[in-house]
């Protein structure tokens, strides 16, 4: 055998393993994402006929429920690391990464955002759905359905964990970061039911709205790598 044959037999043994790994992510970003769609659509649907209501009720009262001055200092906190202090980590996280030379991280957060910007205004724009009567805080100015905070925080800081877990070998270090990032994403979304400026099915179809934006773009890179490795390094 020559040289050039044994350099064959690694790319020729791993390539099956690499197929398999690449077609079981695209899949599985498309299967979240049209499983997403069909539930915010199923969402949205009863929120334009009204069906939600007794369940943003039920859960709108029993949060309330909890209500104390100190809890809701902490929950007016947490709903800012949603609005404008992830509009400050985002910006920040920009420039980190291009200071790192890390240009496909900072390029995947522009888009990211950006596109989560557009979605949340076309959803808002087009359930024109008013804000409940809030509890805490004045009522904002955008239409209430899906929740800006849920869709924005889902997108940011779960893409934020991903890219990071992509520079880290240590598991325990991937684990606490993913850990960390659900919990935020999730605490950001309950205060805005017990500030009371959003109803629950907005919060959860923020989040379907998210996860449908962050599975296309996992998808769509995952088949942009593959075709690059396709080609070749010299294409």
């Amino acid at each position: 055998m020559t040289t050039e044959d044994q350099s064959l037999v690694p790319k020729t043994a791993t390539a099956p393993k690499l197929n398999v790994i690449f077609e079981a992510a695209v899949v599985t970003s498309l299967t979240v994402a049209v499983l997403s769609l069909f539930l915010f659509a199923w969402i949205g649907d009863g929120v334009a006929h009204d069906r939600t209501a007794g369940f943003d009720l039920a859960i709108r009262n029993q949060v309330h429920g909890f209500a104390s001055p100190g809890l809701t200092k902490a929950m007016i906190a947490i709903s800012f690391l949603g609005g404008d202090g992830l509009t400050a980590a985002a910006i920040l996280s920009v420039i980190a990464f291009l200071s790192l030379h890390w240009r496909r991280e900072a390029l995947w957060m522009v888009v990211t955002i950006l596109g989560a910007l557009v979605l949340d205004l076309s959803l808002k724009y087009a359930f024109h759905r008013p804000r409940p009567v809030p509890f805490f805080v004045p009522v904002p100015y955008t239409y209430s359905f899906p929740s800006g905070h849920s869709l924005f925080s889902l997108c940011f800081y779960g893409v934020l964990a991903g890219l990071l877990t992509r520079r880290i070998r240590s598991g325990m270090l991937r684990v606490l970061i993913w850990t960390l990032a659900a919990l935020l994403v999730a605490a950001i979304g309950l205060s805005r039911v017990y500030l009371g400026v959003h109803y629950p099915s907005d919060v959860i179809a923020g989040y379907l709205a998210a996860s449908l934006w962050v599975s296309t773009l996992v998808a769509l890179d995952r088949v942009r790598v593959e075709r690059k490795n396709e080609s070749g390094p010299e294409a």
